[in-house]
């Protein structure tokens, strides 16, 4: 766990042995965690649409660019049909909330709109829902070894390929993810 006792502007890592086809080889990023629960949005999950398209499904004109033909992401199982957009910018847009100093979840359609004319964040993923957890059953989880969990990185959060993240992320803490078993105890 982070020094806080919290993991806020982490990843968690889906074990092999979590079955669990909302989290099935998932990276999931921590937006927010504290004594009530935690909430995070999947980042290698993409669903059968891309950021154009949701934009023109939101009314606007998708623009020309390499943004339109990102995936939008399932970001978890609750609360599918609302969006989140995970980004890099120190603008504000109606509902944002930073999460470190240079990433922000934003929830207001304000954003969608500065992106579909162009001036949106250079660095986003968008997402449908997100993955909820009450108060203790995260860390529950993590002690019945579903998770791991590692600090995050931006460059695997927003540049790395999405069928490479689940191993990318168990790297940065030394970890070949295809070597782990189901056998695992606690010292």
């Amino acid at each position: 766990m982070a020094e806080s006792g919290y993991l806020k502007n982490q990843f968690l890592i889906a074990m092999p042995t979590l079955l669990d086809p909302n989290f099935f080889h998932s990276v999931a990023y921590i937006c927010e965690h504290n004594q009530h629960g935690a909430m995070a949005i999947v980042i290698n999950q993409p669903v059968d649409l891309t950021v154009g398209e949701l934009i023109e499904q939101m009314k606007h004109k998708a623009p020309k660019t390499a943004l339109s033909e990102k995936p939008v992401f399932r970001g978890g199982p609750v609360d599918v049909d609302r969006g989140f957009v995970l980004h890099q910018s120190g603008s504000q847009w109606e509902a944002t909330l930073p999460i470190t100093d240079n990433i922000f979840l934003t929830t207001s359609n304000d954003i969608i709109t500065a992106m579909a004319e162009g001036h949106g964040p250079e660095q986003s993923l968008v997402a449908l829902g997100f993955a909820g957890w009450g108060a203790g059953q995260l860390e529950k989880e993590i002690c019945d070894n579903a998770w791991l969990n590692c600090p995050a990185d931006s460059k695997l959060l927003f540049e790395t390929e999405i069928d490479n993240r689940w191993e990318a992320a168990a790297a940065l803490i030394g970890i070949d993810i295809h070597q782990l078993t189901g056998a695992v105890g606690h010292a």
